[in-house]
């Protein structure tokens, strides 16, 4: 059976990772250069073009995004980013789902206050990547978190730790 076509974003305006769908090698948009809202539609051009399979002229199934913390819901740039790409996946008609960074971090490594290094450890543990960009690691752990979500686990994880994707609400392309 084909695996589902599913990203894992891990937004930011200055840097934000994207594990792709086809298994293309990690990448970081980083908009440190551009200026005022231009980094905003750089991010949210680069998702939507990661979004669509051209082969198949259609959008994918699942984008999996890192939520903003519960304290920084009102986080003003942060925010913007995340409402750019929502309205990028919306337009595309790309169902999403919003992973909080201590489900993540649960899901990846087993404790929901994992730090950078933990995140980065567990994914050199279970997939043999050594990844040096944060970015990029939780990108990588929020597209497997979709993956085996849809029941296509890219690695085999403890049942505490899958468990953990169980409390989310997932979008009905992912049940």
């Amino acid at each position: 059976m084909t695996a589902p076509r599913v990203i894992g974003l891990d937004l930011s305006l200055t840097a934000t990772g994207i594990a792709t769908w086809d298994g293309r090698p990690l990448s970081t948009i980083r908009t440190v250069t551009s200026d005022g809202d231009e980094r905003l539609r750089r991010i949210m051009v680069t998702v939507r073009a990661n979004a669509y399979d051209y082969v198949r002229d259609e959008p994918i199934e699942l984008a999996v995004i890192e939520d903003l913390p519960t304290h920084a819901h009102s986080a003003g740039i942060t925010g913007m980013v995340h409402g750019a790409v929502r309205i990028a996946l919306m337009e595309l008609k790309v169902p999403y789902a919003l992973v909080p960074p201590a489900t993540l971090k649960k899901f990846a490594t087993g404790k929901g206050n994992a730090t950078k290094p933990d995140m980065r450890m567990a994914l050199y543990q279970r997939a043999g990547l050594d990844i040096r960009d944060d970015n990029q690691v939780d990108a990588w752990w929020l597209r497997a978190a979709g993956l085996d979500a849809l029941g296509h686990p890219l690695v085999e994880l403890p049942k505490t730790q899958r468990e953990a994707l169980a409390k989310m609400t997932w979008p009905e392309a992912a049940r």
